[in-house]
């Protein structure tokens, strides 16, 4: 017999070995025998002669089926093998002109074998089979059927979309052998029955993808534009030419919007309704919002530039889920400062513009009504917690105080959540502990806070930080009901969403600014002592680098206000004189640091520093951006088993897009954020990349 590689082979030579059906099969003939046997014997005990007859015939059958069976049994056999030789050969025929692309893969992901669709579709040769990985890049090791049986990715190769699904095959399974047979036998330890293969079939999803894509595409989506500062912006205008203004940027909006065929409705002075098709959304965020910049480009005698606030809904099969959704994005643009456009969907949210530090408005309105709106949550209220960020700075403890000044105004029992006294922090923390003025149970650790809301109806107010994931006992913000946030820095997807009282205003310089222009509507009877006018002027003195950065008219305003109560700025200065140490360190941070790409100043705080190496890492970057060329700085500090990292800029380089890209926050010129379970080295990584990304998409220029 000739094998399928040409070989002749001496079917006498071979065991033959049968098993299941087959092995029934071939036996007949033994079990008839036997059956014939036992009726021989029977007869005798019927009748002799009849008895004598069968067992002729029993002798005469037996010599038949003995003969057939050893006589045609390899001849049996080599029609089974050439058989199953020709329809293991019409298999792979069949596999090798199958339309499909099929490819086997060992363990590692190696190709063994494809048929020519495969080769066709992915472009190569046998020779050039390799691991799936270098063919295509999307199936990592990770994604290969290691532990689970079947995995399916989809993949984009030579403008056709193709579901690649992958099943792991064992060769328990190629063997088909019952589990006695693999545990003995001349073989059974030649073959590894817990290796596998894997098998990669490519079905094309092309045409099903694109429709999907047309049937998105055709979708309504809803849009918001607020107009962030018509009033402002109008008092800078001539009287006789302010309606030829808004005339101007009614015209602006309504011709971006009808190069997309979109209706825009306008619903009062300053706020417009979109309605449109997401294909055109799309392209809208493609081009980045080119309305942002055009509106504040339009120039007709006004001082100050108009700018927009932009929140589109989509991804909802409902409209009226769409339009929840662009209400929730225009809050979240407003939130962050406006000027920008975000889109949020059901899935994520996506941000454009908000380059630039927007102006604050000068006028005090909103100050007023959220201050009375703060003295009736407080007024009924029996105990108030207050709450910052995790490492309290001094902008936190500032405002902490003048909250608890508020508090302690309506005769309510305050506490203020301090867990670990930086040096930032120690001197302020000091000067309040032993005045006298003050309960000495004021300041407690977060342990002690949750016992207090656990035990009572508490109202927290959080200050300082609109994060959950970074506030300083993220448990009180599930054990008060009554939440109250006051912060300045921008406002993120992540956000406090269950607060009775949002008030957050990124125009303003400081948490401790807001808080001074509350103390001056909340109450006549406010009696705001000189150690505290002291904290709250510290706070805004420190987020204002000596009111260098983000001040306006209300930070001075503000500032005045405190001074007028009793606050030193020769004795805040004081406070906040760097040790030895300290200088040392930021001296030591500044030094070592790197420059990338020219621009980018990064640094890392040496693992010496024991006491308060976050708030030395802060100072460092502010130092960092003293140096000439330096746009923008990043210090990394490791603490506590986590990555923090301190980014500063001037003026171009927006700091808090790049720090939302790794989990935080903050303002333009001024974020941060904190890593887990990652390496100074890793972070750093991470960070290029992020700035490497916005420069592609022209974030960062």
């Amino acid at each position: 017999m000739y094998l399928s590689d040409g070989r002749e082979t001496d079917m006498s030579n071979i065991n033959i070995r049968y098993k299941g059906e087959i092995r029934k099969y071939i036996m007949w003939p033994v079990w008839m025998t036997l059956l014939v046997g036992i009726f021989a014997v029977g007869m005798f005990f019927i009748d002799v002669r009849a008895g004598i007859g069968a067992t002729i015939f029993f002798a005469v059958y037996a010599g038949v089926a003995c003969f057939l069976y050893l006589h045609d049994r390899n001849t049996v056999f080599r029609e089974l093998v050439s058989f199953a030789t020709q329809y293991g050969q019409i298999q792979k025929q069949l596999l090798m002109d199958l339309e499909i692309p099929y490819a086997l893969l060992d363990e590692a992901g190696k190709i063994i074998w494809a048929n020519d669709a495969f080769e066709k579709t992915m472009d190569i040769t046998r020779k050039k089979y390799g691991s799936i990985t270098n063919v295509i890049p999307e199936i990592t090791n990770e994604k290969l059927p290691n532990v689970e049986h079947e995995t399916e990715i989809v993949i984009a190769v030579n403008g056709h979309d193709f579901r690649a699904s992958m099943n792991k095959v064992t060769m328990k399974d190629l063997m088909d052998r019952p589990e006695e047979d693999m545990q003995t036998g001349d073989e059974a330890g030649s073959v590894d029955y817990d290796s596998y293969l894997i098998a990669l079939y490519m079905f094309d999803i092309s045409e099903v993808s694109s429709l999907s894509r047309q049937i998105e595409e055709q979708k309504t989506v809803c849009g918001l534009i607020y107009m962030d500062n018509y009033d402002e912006a109008l008092e800078s205008v001539d009287e006789a030419r302010r309606s030829l203004a808004v005339a101007l940027i009614d015209r602006q909006i309504n011709k971006y919007f009808s190069k997309v065929d979109a209706i825009v409705k306008k619903l009062e002075k300053d706020k417009f309704l979109v309605v449109m098709k997401r294909k055109e959304l799309d392209a809208m965020a493609e081009g980045r919002f080119a309305i942002l910049d055009e509106v504040k480009n339009a120039n007709i005698g006004n001082e100050l530039a108009f700018s927009l606030s932009i929140g589109f809904g989509a991804g909802s099969d409902s409209l009226l889920q769409n339009y929840e959704y662009a209400r929730t994005a225009i809050d979240l643009a407003l939130g962050r400062g406006g000027d920008q456009a975000i889109i949020k969907t059901d899935e994520e949210i996506s941000y454009f513009g908000g380059k630039r530090e927007v102006t604050g408005k000068n006028t005090r309105v909103k100050a007023r009504v959220k201050a009375h709106a703060l003295r009736e949550i407080i007024e009924n209220s029996d105990h108030i917690v207050i709450m910052g960020h995790k490492i309290l700075d001094v902008d936190a403890f500032g405002s902490s105080i003048g909250i608890y000044r508020v508090a302690r105004t309506f005769n309510k029992k305050v506490n203020i959540v301090v867990d670990e006294v930086t040096t930032s922090i120690r001197s302020m923390l000091e000067m309040i502990s032993k005045d006298g003025k003050h309960d000495p149970s004021l300041f407690v650790s977060r342990e002690e806070a949750v016992e207090i809301a656990s035990a009572s109806d508490c109202t927290l107010v959080v200050v300082d930080v609109n994060k959950p994931s970074f506030t300083g006992c993220p448990p009180l913000l599930d054990l008060c009901h009554t939440i109250v946030v006051l912060d300045h820095h921008r406002q993120g997807s992540e956000k406090i969403e269950n607060a009775t009282l949002s008030y957050i205003e990124p125009y303003a310089s400081s948490a401790s600014e807001m808080v001074s222009e509350v103390l001056q509507y909340i109450s006549d009877r406010v009696d705001l002592t000189a150690n505290e006018a002291d904290c709250l002027y510290g706070g805004m003195m420190i987020d204002t680098n000596n009111f260098m950065t983000k001040t306006g008219v209300r930070t001075f305003e503000a500032a005045a206000y405190l001074r007028k109560n009793g606050a030193d700025v020769t004795r805040v200065r004081k406070m906040f004189r760097d040790d030895v140490a300290s200088y040392k360190a930021k001296a030591e941070i500044v030094s070592n640091a790197e420059i990338y790409d020219g621009a980018f100043a990064m640094a890392q705080t040496p693992d010496t520093i024991v006491d308060s190496p976050t708030i030395i890492g802060a100072e460092a970057a502010n130092e960092l951006l003293n140096i000439n060329g330096i746009r923008a700085s990043f210090v990394f500090t490791m603490h506590q088993g986590e990555v923090f990292i301190s980014a500063r800029s001037i003026d171009d380089v927006n700091v808090q897009v790049i720090m939302e890209q790794l989990g935080g926050g903050g303002h333009m010129n001024s974020a941060g954020t904190q890593l887990e379970n990652t390496t100074i080295e890793e972070a750093k990584k991470a960070l290029i990349d992020v700035i490497v990304q916005l420069k592609e998409k022209g974030e960062i220029r």
